[in-house]
């Protein structure tokens, strides 16, 4: 029996999956959480084979939380689920060296196949997530630019975003002036959507 954990934060979408995974004999679900912060704690009760996980969560991301499964829980596989199939995602998820990425509006029987793939130590990785990454490539921003500019997206001012990065304001300016010519952004706004779409912040 492969026991299963879920992580989907929209009530009928996880709700979907629950009983897709339901109709076959040889999984069950030992946990379905609403939240990012709530995953690595529900595994090490529950001791998953395969942690199924959306990557837009509150609290924490889905990558960020398989990334500390990989530390904390290695023996559970992480099948990582997406709506948008964003680029970046795919390349954040292969760091967090997941088992599998999907999409949610994948046929119903690859759901199934992917979770027994990776339950058992294979890849399962759409072949047109993959196609569009390669096409995209990785983002030309360095780590501390894109913890800059993912601290500007969720507002505030030079200063504060300093405060947050541990950074003074002059340097948060000089990260950001960097991710804007990297990105060929007008601002702040330009290069945070250019990020968000191609799925590197």
């Amino acid at each position: 029996m492969i026991r299963v954990l879920l992580a989907e934060d929209q009530h009928m979408i996880r709700g979907a999956l629950l009983a897709l995974i339901g109709l076959e004999e040889d999984m069950e679900v030992v946990a379905d959480i609403d939240r990012g912060d709530e995953i690595v704690p529900a595994a090490h009760r529950t001791r998953p084979d395969v942690a199924v996980l959306d990557i837009e969560l509150p609290g924490i991301d889905g990558l960020t939380a398989a990334a500390r499964m990989r530390d904390e829980l290695p023996q559970t596989r992480i099948l990582i689920l997406t709506g948008l199939g964003q680029p970046g995602h795919l390349t954040r998820a292969l760091e967090a060296r997941v088992g599998g990425f999907m999409r949610k509006d994948a046929p119903s029987e690859e759901l199934a196949d992917a979770i027994r793939r990776v339950a058992k130590g294979q890849r399962f990785l759409d072949p047109d997530l993959v196609a569009n990454a390669l096409e995209i490539g990785t983002s030309p921003l360095s780590e501390r630019e894109t913890e800059v500019l993912r601290a500007a997206a969720a507002g505030g001012s030079t200063e504060e975003i300093g405060v947050q990065v541990h950074l003074s304001p002059a340097t948060v300016r000089n990260y950001l002036s960097s991710a804007f010519a990297k990105l060929g952004a007008r601002n702040r706004i330009d290069a945070i959507r250019i990020a968000r779409e191609a799925g590197w912040l």
